[in-house]
């Protein structure tokens, strides 16, 4: 843990740091501020995703003043854990230097799920679900991180 504060400083990476990353932080400042110093970024910024962002209202958390930003604009500090979030951001994770930890917790990518929604209203509920799985994942923190560090140090075949 960072010597200087008792909190954990916790990176959510994504490709484009538009809608799990940023669920992942507004979870993370709502639910574990006690526990967490949370950030989110992205491999590319795409912006912040509307319907994440009406998601997140909905089930009690603004986000909306929320940037989306690349790794580049956060490298002055020195993470704790940076947990990979998606897939393609796990496969391409930049090099973080000091003792980040990286972990890996892949959830599903709303905008890809609603892409055939005929409205935002039909979209939303995949949004909601993936909200939903991060905001227990969130909840599980900080405990789980050593679990998926534990995971990710397994010898391969093991457990």
């Amino acid at each position: 843990m960072n010597e200087t504060h008792d909190r954990l400083k916790v990176l959510f990476l994504c490709t484009g740091n538009s809608c799990r990353s940023q669920m992942a932080e507004g979870w993370a400042r709502a639910l574990k501020a006690d526990a967490l110093e949370p950030y989110s970024a992205g491999i590319r910024a795409h912006g912040l995703n509307r319907i994440a962002a009406q998601v997140m209202l909905r089930a009690g958390v603004d986000i909306s003043q929320y940037r989306s930003k690349t790794v580049e604009k956060l490298k002055q500090i020195e993470f704790d854990y940076v947990v990979t979030v998606c897939d393609q951001a796990s496969e391409s994770c930049p090099v973080f230097h000091g003792d980040a930890k990286i972990v890996h917790k892949s959830f599903d990518d709303p905008p890809r799920l609603a892409a055939t929604a005929s409205s935002d209203e039909e979209a939303m509920g995949h949004y909601e679900r993936v909200c939903d799985e991060i905001r227990a994942f969130v909840e599980t923190l900080p405990k789980a991180l050593e679990a998926l560090e534990s995971k990710r140090d397994a010898p391969a075949g093991a457990g």
